[in-house]
């Protein structure tokens, strides 16, 4: 019997003949399609195996889960893990995983019982040392693996970096071409993983006979050549570029409603009925109402029989959750709105506009001093779980937390470093809130001191931590000669910023944030090599984490 030519019957359970006969008079909870040698997966009763074009076992072994045979294998799932079987049932190997993929062009993907994947040969055995946090199948020699970090790249079958770069997103290559997506979103690379155009897409199709589907950020499809130009468009914008440029003018009425019920009280009075929101935050009704229909079209509150709640997204804004967005609010509806008006003096040549001394200002309010460094506090529980992973530290060395604030990052570091010493160095008044609301006893110490001035500290290394954003480049370079004044040779340093990509401008509008708040700028890594070159130490690596700001490592020479 040809078993290329049966098919799974509609209800599953049998597979028909050409002419729609059945092929056997066996009936099963479940069949799958045959694949070379002539075999098919089936299921019943808890019990699974592959069975011949005549519908008998084609051995003995039964299993709790089985699939097509790809290369000669299939994968199979037995009570002590996932592995692969030969068309007489016999073991391929004796390793067992917690997932097999397929095999494709002599290698397949398995994931280890720690979470990591990899890639193992027909022979069972791993095809390279290094595991990743995911990996897809081959084609043509070449496969995408996904880092720690959540980057992917692609590497050949020996496990080698094709091309060396790294995307959000990515796809195999085909005919020449693959996939891929970076911070502005989905394009084309080549097989050095150069982007083959400028353009941006929402999303995009692979190239078919030199021509590929992409859809735009508006919602209009088009078919583009090679080099990225319109050849036809086959969808209108959904959206009209006016509507958006609008929507974007008014982004101001979002930041304001989010601080009036914050500063109003209204998150906190949560969850309660309209009417007694009014009264708890001594609103009017109407004004209650309104501002509740607001934050519902913002998402961060909603109605269910009349009892009004926050979302999950909404929950940010209450002032004990620990990533607080609270703070952040009233920050920015407030005294970060007011700089963004100086941002055309800021930028125009000739004007007499200075930077604010943000810092300075904070330090005078002792209630917005604690809101502001909270609010810090926040984005580094948020941002920073995964830097201490990628600092690849020993476990006992002295390290200076430069500009380090309430010690969140220093705190993270020394749970996971019970053995480190690490000294926050900071502010003189935020080094008291630090010490205020830090527990004592955690192997912290506290240092006040002027960044910009000798520390009177020395350590192993120096974490700079969304510091270096702060100020112009020769401020930048203050602060790096005073870490250099603090380290030997050989010691390290750490800058932990969002880095600028060359040819993206993902980060610009945080840019001009910086420039009218403290005078500062976000750099690429090329930058900050220029400024470790400039003040003794020499650029190391550059770590991706699985966050937004990424690790420049120097040491110093």
């Amino acid at each position: 019997m040809k078993w290329s030519g049966l098919i799974v019957a509609p209800d599953g359970t049998h597979h028909l003949l050409e002419n729609g006969n059945p092929a056997y008079a066996e009936r099963f909870d479940e069949v799958f399609k045959f694949h070379a040698p002539g075999l098919a997966p089936v299921l019943r009763r808890g019990e699974a195996w592959h069975i011949r074009p005549d519908g008998q076992a084609a051995y003995k072994r039964r299993c709790l889960r089985t699939f097509g045979f790809y290369e000669g294998y299939a994968a199979v799932v037995e009570p002590d893990g996932w592995h692969h079987i030969t068309p007489e049932g016999h073991d391929t190997y004796a390793e067992r995983y917690m997932w097999c993929g397929n095999f494709q062009g002599e290698r397949c993907t398995v994931r280890q019982t720690d979470g990591r994947y990899l890639h193992i040969t027909n022979q069972g055995v791993p095809a390279y040392d290094k595991r990743w946090g995911y990996a897809g199948d081959y084609r043509d020699g070449v496969a995408v693996v996904q880092a720690s970090n959540g980057h992917s790249t692609h590497i050949d079958k020996q496990g080698n970096l094709v091309h060396g770069r790294s995307f959000i997103d990515l796809d195999v290559f085909h005919k020449g071409y693959a996939r891929a997506r970076d911070t502005d979103g989905w394009m084309h690379v080549d097989e050095r993983g150069k982007p083959v155009y400028t353009r941006r897409f929402a999303a995009v199709e692979p190239f078919y006979n030199g021509q590929a589907r992409v859809e735009l950020f508006d919602g209009s499809v088009e078919v583009i050549d090679e080099t990225g130009r319109r050849v036809i468009e086959v969808r209108p914008a959904l959206r009209s570029d006016f509507a958006a440029l609008s929507g974007d003018m008014v982004g101001f009425w979002r930041t304001q409603t989010i601080a009036a019920a914050v500063h109003l009280g209204v998150i906190e009075a949560l969850p309660a009925s309209e009417n007694q929101i009014a009264e708890k935050c001594e609103l009017r009704p109407d004004g209650a109402r309104r501002l509740l229909r607001a934050l519902a079209e913002l998402q961060l509150v909603r109605n269910k029989k009349g009892l009004w709640d926050v979302t999950p997204r909404g929950a940010y804004l209450r002032g004990n959750d620990p990533l607080t967005l609270a703070d952040a609010a009233l920050e920015y509806a407030g005294p970060f709105s007011a700089m963004w008006k100086s941002l055309s003096d800021a930028l125009r040549r000739g004007s007499n506009w200075t930077a604010p001394d943000v810092f300075g200002d904070v330090a005078k309010d002792e209630r917005r001093c604690e809101g502001h460094h909270r609010m810090l506090r926040s984005y580094a529980r948020h941002d920073y779980p995964e830097v201490e992973k990628a600092l690849a530290l020993r476990g006992d060395e002295h390290i200076i937390d430069a500009g380090g604030g309430l010690g969140t990052l220093a705190g993270m570091l020394m749970e996971a470093f019970p053995k480190l010493k690490i000294t926050v160095l900071d502010r003189p008044e935020v080094i008291e809130q630090g010490k205020r609301e830090v527990a004592p006893g955690n192997g912290i110490y506290w240092h006040a001191a002027n960044i910009f001035e000798a520390w009177g500290l020395k350590a192993d290394a120096v974490i700079l931590s969304r510091v270096m954003h702060d100020w112009d480049d020769h401020q930048a370079e203050q602060i790096l000669k005073q870490a250099r004044g603090a380290v030997p040779i050989g010691g390290r340093i750490f800058i932990i910023e969002m880095l600028i990509e060359e040819g993206s401008f993902s980060g610009a509008l945080c840019d001009l944030h910086l420039l009218v708040a403290t005078g500062g700028r976000e750099r690429s890594s090329v930058e900050f090599e220029r400024l470790l070159r400039s003040t003794g130490f020499k650029l190391l690596d550059v770590q991706l984490i699985a966050a937004l700001p990424s690790i420049v490592v120097g040491v110093a020479v």
